[in-house]
């Protein structure tokens, strides 16, 4: 692989020189020596070293983007939204996995600030943990004094530009509907205990519950990882506790997917027996059979959105709040609660 030296070498100039040409410094050169840098850089298939570009540029271009794992397909669509605006930018996207990790977490904003990235985007739910939540409001703010700029998705402590889905009501429209199809007795699978998402959806559910004058016990809420298995292994506990429940609410579309496995396997009609709900709206939502009902979040659009205001001018950090609403999707997996002794 060529070096910077042999270019300039190859071109009869500094490597200084060469450098600045090949960095597009603004430092007026000649354009026969302009030509000549070029021509050696193509005759040498030389290749820039992008960490040294990005220290000699004046802008930093790539921005650091943090999730909890984008083989969720909650995450998948949202990273799509934000890949989407940071191509149209011109900008390079480094996506970081936390698997619900608050120390990791931590680690990566380290690394992305000690990487130089123009921005950061956390995609991930904020966490009921004041320890960490204190340490990452502190990295933060560190990062923004030098001139990065935050912008987060979810309810997060963190005092800056926010994309912020109503999870709240969301699970206010879930709860609504299952008690309008004559539901009294719902299983909950809940997300991780520690996440606000989990905490603002099953607020909302719990709100539509009282409205009716019913209550969500806690011997009918399962918590459970996000993910297909666990939600599969929730409906099971729930159902094996209560084997009277005619509807589960699982509060993401992978659970309620690994629900309905479940109710599949061991032959029980969904929904004539027991109806099923999911929330976000994933592509595969309405292609499971039966096609589930949900809560519909514009998912690539959140993530859009929050690139947006990442890369919204190179200042001072903003504390612009935007809130996405959530709709009720009504599918073929939730129906009437059927009559039981």
């Amino acid at each position: 692989m060529a070096t910077l030296a042999e270019v300039a070498k190859r071109a009869g100039v500094s490597p200084a020189t060469a450098s600045r040409i090949i960095n597009g410094s603004p430092k007026p050169v000649t354009e026969a020596l302009r030509e000549r840098v070029l021509a050696a850089v193509e005759e040498l298939q030389y290749v820039p070293n992008a960490h040294a570009q990005s220290l000699a540029r004046a802008n930093r271009s790539a921005i650091g983007v943090i999730v909890h794992d984008v083989s969720d397909p909650y995450f998948a669509e949202i990273t799509r939204g934000l890949q989407r605006v940071a191509t149209e930018h011109g900008r390079l996207v480094i996506i970081c996995n936390s698997y619900r990790d608050p120390a990791r977490e931590l680690e990566y904003v380290e690394l992305l600030r000690a990487h130089q990235v123009a921005a950061l985007v956390l995609a991930g739910s904020g966490y009921h943990d004041e320890d960490f939540t204190a340490a990452l409001v502190g990295k933060l703010q560190v990062y923004e004094k030098g001139g990065g700029r935050v912008a987060v998705i979810g309810r997060h402590q963190h005092a800056g530009d926010a994309v912020v889905p109503d999870n709240e009501m969301g699970g206010y429209l879930l709860g609504t509907e299952l008690y309008a199809l004559g539901h009294e007795r719902i299983g909950v699978i809940a997300g991780p205990k520690l996440l606000t998402t989990t905490t603002d959806r099953l607020s909302g559910l719990r709100r539509a519950a009282r409205e009716r004058g019913h209550e969500l016990p806690a011997a009918r809420i399962a918590y459970a990882d996000f993910d297909r298995d666990s939600g599969a292994a929730a409906a099971a506990a729930l159902l094996d506790a209560e084997p009277g429940l005619t509807a589960i609410a699982a509060l993401n579309d992978s659970m309620a997917i690994g629900a309905l496995a479940l109710l599949r396997s061991r032959g029980v009609d969904v929904p004539g027996r027991v109806s099923v709900a999911g929330f976000d709206d994933m592509p595969v939502a309405r292609d499971v059979t039966p096609a589930l009902t949900t809560v519909r979040l514009p998912l690539a659009e959140m993530g859009a959105r929050a690139m947006t205001l990442a890369l919204d001018g190179a200042g001072e950090p903003g504390n612009r709040i935007e809130e996405v609403g959530a709709e009720l999707i009504r599918r073929d997996s939730a129906g009437p609660a059927p009559a039981l002794p």
